[in-house]
């Protein structure tokens, strides 16, 4: 039985969870958990939505695949020994260690992605550079085992890819086509490459990433 952690802290984005959650939960003898400091919901970065932690850091101790998500609440996760301290025990031993969006400034605070490129939202990627690690714009990155994805969205693809090299091809290609995974925004409006430049300005001006 393949044991895929999913960890959750406050504030945290759903879809960076729930999305690599739908593709992988679809590999073969595989379990998921949700697990955080606390057993008990945990809410979401609007505080709308709770995923239900079912298991401690503590019960956790040696899966897989870990998948940790990004959000607002990343920011003050970042000396948490108790999440901090976990990504590097299980590490250890998991077969692949992944993030979405700000999730991979957690897995480079715990200090596993020094010297390795890594992706992760584009507002963020500056300060991957402080941990040692090497930031690209690119939508999934796999560098040995370890796989980053870049915004929110892009947690459904790091999570097909890392099916395709778990289950092969044909059982991911069944997966996209059976959850019907075939984008086709009306925008072409996702990176700060396509957006109109005024958007990028503005949210690189909001952005909290700034003075960190």
């Amino acid at each position: 039985m393949t044991q895929i952690a999913i960890a959750l802290f406050d504030r945290f984005t759903a879809l960076d969870a729930v999305g690599p959650y739908e593709m992988l939960c679809r590999l073969p003898d595989a379990e998921t958990v949700f697990v955080a400091e606390r057993t008990g919901p945990v809410p979401n970065d609007r505080g709308e939505l709770a995923l239900v932690a079912d298991k401690t850091f503590a019960d956790v101790t040696s899966p897989d695949i870990v998948v940790v998500p990004g959000g607002p609440g990343q920011s003050g996760q970042m000396e948490n020994e108790a999440l901090l301290g976990w990504l590097r025990t299980v590490d250890a031993t998991t077969a692949w260690t992944t993030s979405v969006c700000t999730g991979s400034l957690l897995l480079a605070a715990a200090g596993l992605l020094k010297d390795r490129r890594a992706a992760s939202h584009w507002m963020a990627l500056e300060t991957l550079k402080t941990f040692g690690a090497r930031p690209t714009g690119e939508r999934v990155v796999t560098d040995g085992k370890y796989v980053t994805a870049a915004g929110v969205s892009s947690g459904i693809d790091m999570g097909l890819t890392l099916l395709g090299r778990i289950a092969g091809d044909e059982h991911a290609q069944a997966v996209q086509l059976l959850t019907e995974y075939d984008p086709q925004p009306p925008y072409d409006a996702g990176s700060p490459r396509k957006a109109p430049a005024a958007l990028v300005e503005e949210f690189r001006g909001k952005s909290r990433f700034i003075l960190q």
